[in-house]
């Protein structure tokens, strides 16, 4: 997803790029995959000690030819390391990486774990708790920006978590995003990034149907982008998707079938609150049917089933 401007006022703590690495511990980074690969890379370019680790191995030969350590497991990662990041597919997933076999949450007492996916609250919430029972410090820290923020360390963080770990995230947070967001006690970061995304994706299912419905009518729907760029209606997001849905571009930035996660994930977390999400509830069947044949697209693909 395309990470939005951060407000120029408001009353959350921003953290810019920057900060001294001297006192920055060994990282371990768990997941390299199209996120997780780049902010690994970004972090060793920086010049922080890293040790990575990724349940398929091809995905950490680069950070191998740049001199990265590679670990057999998430344990051997986590060895030595004071920081671990986990980015992974899921919650399940995740959960695997900490308390497997080769699992590293029982053994590494003192850690800083700071789990930067989108996984959701009730995950978030789960994993937090194995946490503290071992000792280890939890942070919920997921990422608003796509592949090319996290390439050029362009992420925003929606960091959630102890006060007391701020200082030493600091310059790892700056290496990967452009300003860290404290939100307040950890699973904050996780609420904040699924109300982001059902924002999001409602946004981009109403740019589909706005040009499908300009076609129907016998409009040209380039002349309604036109339209929208030129009026306050015209988010530059959905101006950007609007042009890449007329083009047939669907090169993923942000896949459907990450964007259909995390919507469900968003709906799940309203029913678990006492509310509901009918706008996203209602995208929901068509953009599964969709992502039957696009999940691998770019999320502007419901434009092809609008």
């Amino acid at each position: 997803m395309t990470t939005p401007q951060t407000p120029a006022q408001h009353s959350i703590p921003v953290r810019p790029s920057g900060g001294h690495r001297t006192k920055t511990p060994v990282i371990a980074f768990l997941g390299t995959g199209r996120m997780g690969g780049p902010m690994a890379a970004n972090l060793a370019h920086g010049g922080f000690e890293l040790r990575v680790w990724n349940r398929t191995t091809s995905r950490t030969a680069d950070l191998a030819r740049q001199g990265v350590f590679v670990a057999r497991s998430p344990a051997e990662a986590v060895q030595g390391a004071g920081i671990v990041i986990s980015m992974m597919a899921d919650g399940p997933a995740t959960e695997r990486a900490a308390t497997g076999p080769d699992g590293f949450l029982a053994r590494f007492a003192g850690l800083i774990w700071v789990q930067m996916a989108t996984i959701g609250a009730d995950w978030s919430a789960r994993l937090a708790v194995m946490a503290a029972r071992q000792g280890v410090t939890f942070v919920d820290a997921p990422v608003s920006g796509s592949e090319g923020p996290a390439q050029e360390g362009q992420l925003v963080i929606l960091a959630s978590g102890p006060d007391r770990v701020q200082d030493v995230l600091a310059p790892v947070f700056g290496a990967l995003g452009r300003a860290t967001l404290w939100l307040g006690p950890a699973g904050d970061g996780t609420k904040a990034k699924l109300v982001l995304n059902s924002w999001l994706v409602n946004l981009v299912e109403a740019t589909a149907e706005t040009l499908s419905f300009a076609g129907h009518l016998g409009l040209d729907p380039a002349s309604i982008v036109e339209l929208l760029r030129s009026t306050p209606l015209g988010s530059p997001y959905a101006v950007q998707k609007a042009t890449t849905m007329l083009a047939g571009n669907f090169t993923p930035a942000f896949a459907l079938k990450h964007a259909l996660k995390d919507a469900e994930l968003a709906v799940q977390a309203a029913h678990s609150s006492g509310t509901r999400l009918a706008l996203t509830e209602a995208l929901l069947p068509r953009w599964r049917q969709t992502a039957l044949l696009h999940a691998d697209n770019d999320l502007s693909a419901v434009y092809i089933t609008a």
